[in-house]
């Protein structure tokens, strides 16, 4: 029996508000239920319960919501944009350029430019923004006018600046050089209360252009022809969606390290359950994408006892097995 959609809306919405609630309890250091309701209420029992709930706890958990919705975002209007569903924010060079900027900050010395804690979050945004300009320059040369020629120079700019990255750290520090591998493999545990807001702003932006546009880009899922004989100018609706796209991978990479599989995965899920639709995608993902990580980074956190795994290795392994079922369900 098919559950309708308006339903299927209800039971996400109210899954993705207790959801972070209840992550909260999950950690090395256990809070329980009372205890979270009170620091909820603004009267946690003790100073130790204070500092783990809202310097600590709360912070994570509503990072990953942010982050987990903002890349699945990013993952599905570059999708809509390339009218590719293999489509994802890092075939185009946005978390190696990344890399290459945390692997450069990390083994030059430091001359105090930038405070502690600063320094290796905007070398990060730096290095995917101007990987994302150098695919954008090929997009607009006549070496990648089509979508697939775009998806292709992103896959090559990738493995060049991924090769730099590797060259970096093998004549870097060694200590430096762990240091970037592990973030590159994606973690919360950075996340602080400021970087929520970083997060969230250009999060909220993209939501609502995409939501102001989302007809437009309906129309360029029927191709770039159809998409000009309705009023709609592909190249830059193109252009919007990989800026936003490029944007929201940054902010979230610069942060989070490399979180993989979430952009590429989600928006699948999301239009199966609500429609194709650009603005039934956008808000599906933005729930579903937070909903997902908020549990990924739960199981990062307590898989093994007195150690936190990178969330990349959760996501990756589940969207793996994800790809591995979809794959079969279609042979």
């Amino acid at each position: 029996m098919s559950v309708p959609v308006p339903i299927r809306w209800a039971l996400l919405l109210t899954v993705a508000l207790i959801s972070p609630v209840i992550a909260t309890l999950f950690g090395s250091a256990g809070l329980s239920p009372e205890t979270v309701l009170q620091c909820l209420a603004g009267q946690c029992p003790g100073a130790t319960e204070d500092l783990i709930f809202y310097d600590i706890r709360l912070p994570r958990v509503l990072g990953a919501l942010l982050a987990g919705g903002g890349l699945a975002i990013a993952g599905a209007t570059l999708q809509n944009v390339t009218r590719n569903g293999l489509a994802d924010p890092y075939l185009f060079g946005v978390v190696a350029g990344a890399g290459l900027g945390a692997a450069i900050v990390s083994v030059l010395p430091d001359y105090g430019l930038l405070p502690d804690g600063v320094s290796l979050p905007v070398a990060a945004f730096i290095g995917a923004w101007l990987s994302v300009l150098m695919v954008q320059g090929l997009a607009m040369s006549s070496w990648a006018r089509t979508p697939e020629q775009l998806l292709l120079a992103g896959i090559a700019m990738s493995l060049m600046l991924g090769a730099a990255t590797h060259m970096v750290l093998y004549i870097g520090e060694p200590f430096a050089a762990n240091k970037v591998m592990f973030w590159l493999m994606g973690s919360l545990a950075r996340i602080e209360q400021t970087h929520l807001w970083q997060i969230a702003i250009p999060l909220s932006i993209a939501v609502m252009v995409l939501w102001l546009v989302g007809r437009r880009f309906d129309a360029m899922m029927l191709g770039d022809r159809a998409a000009s004989s309705l009023g709609v100018h592909a190249a830059r609706m193109r252009l919007l969606g990989l800026m936003i796209c490029a944007t929201l991978t940054a902010v979230i990479v610069a942060h989070c390290g490399g979180i993989g599989f979430v952009g590429l995965m989600i928006p699948h899920i999301v239009r199966q359950w609500f429609g194709v639709t650009t603005r039934a995608v956008i808000v599906g993902s933005l729930l579903l994408g937070g909903l997902f990580l908020v549990w990924a980074d739960v199981l990062a956190r307590t898989l093994v006892s007195d150690q936190e795994l990178p969330i990349g290795i959760i996501t990756s392994a589940i969207g793996s097995v994800f790809f591995l079922l979809m794959m079969r369900q279609r042979a």
